[in-house]
């Protein structure tokens, strides 16, 4: 059974910091590319970073210089961490892992940012 269990997320003050996690069990690890996605209050889901099997990282420009994206292979876990943190990044934030066809996402970790 795959599970992608992402504890962490929480509440913080605009310009604050906090590191997701997601621990994948049940896939091979390192075969999978991995993403977080976030969808906010009444907005439709966006890839907010993703990285792929050989380290290559990709953002979208919002979070761009704010957000780092890695991954731990031998802890078969990926990280988030979120710097400089704004009010527009209050979101609920989903673990994403592909291989195709195979796609799975974690149950969703609240990120509140208040001003």
């Amino acid at each position: 059974q795959v599970q992608l269990a992402e504890p962490g997320g929480g509440s913080v003050q605009s310009g604050g910091s906090l590191r997701l996690s997601c621990a994948a069990s049940g896939i091979i690890f390192s075969g999978y590319a991995m993403a977080w996605y976030r969808q906010a209050p009444a907005k439709q889901r966006e890839l907010a970073a993703s990285i792929n099997n050989d380290g290559n990282t990709n953002y979208v420009d919002s979070v761009k210089g704010r957000f780092t994206i890695s991954r731990d292979k031998a802890k078969n876990t990926v990280y988030l961490q979120m710097n400089s943190l704004k009010p527009e990044d209050t979101a609920v934030y989903y673990c994403y892992a592909v291989r195709i066809p195979n796609r799975y996402w974690g149950q969703g970790t609240q990120v509140t940012v208040s001003s």
